[in-house]
C-alpha cells in the first residue's frame, strides 16, 4: 500500500515540476518579449520627437 502511494505521489509530483518549467519558460518569453516592446515604443518615440524638431 505505501509503494503505490509513493508511486502515485512521485507520478503528482513530476507532472507538477513539469508544468512548472512550462509557465516559466512563458514568463520568461514574456519577458523579453515586452522589454522588446518597450525598447521599440522609446524608440519611436525618440525618431517622432527629433523628426519634429527639424
Amino acid at each position: 500500500m505505501i509503494k503505490k502511494e509513493y508511486a502515485l505521489s512521485l507520478i503528482l509530483f513530476s507532472f507538477l515540476l513539469s508544468s512548472c518549467s512550462v509557465v516559466s519558460g512563458i514568463f520568461k518569453a514574456g519577458m523579453w518579449w515586452g522589454i522588446f516592446l518597450v525598447l521599440g515604443f522609446v524608440a519611436l518615440l525618440l525618431y517622432l520627437i527629433t523628426r519634429g524638431k527639424r
